[in-house]
């Protein structure tokens, strides 16, 4: 699951203006208030993309639904993924050197 992800971000980063053509886009307020009142989705993460394009993760603990969202620099804000199944994961990098 995480690599589908990883592997879909990947994509949609390479060319953040196409998110602009999509239909689910809207101004970010109104994406995070509707995230937040329809599915109980709070902001997980984030990250910065290609051409300024802020990446954020919102999810649910109570449902474990996910929505991964684009905002651009000019604030349309748009749905690029979403799911089910959310899991908080906190996971350490191997030792450099370890060959085990």
């Amino acid at each position: 699951m995480k690599r589908m992800i990883i592997a879909a971000l990947a994509a949609l980063l390479a060319c953040p203006t196409a998110a602009q053509t999509a239909r689910n886009c809207a101004a970010r307020d109104k994406v995070v208030d509707r995230l937040a009142e329809k599915y109980g989705e709070s902001r997980q993460a984030l990250g910065l993309g290609a051409e300024g394009a802020m990446v954020e993760i919102f999810a649910s603990e109570e449902t474990g639904s996910w929505t991964i969202t684009m905002t651009m620099p000019n604030g349309a804000t748009c749905l690029m993924a979403t799911g089910q199944a959310f899991e908080r994961l906190s996971e350490v990098l191997p030792e450099q050197g370890d060959d085990t």
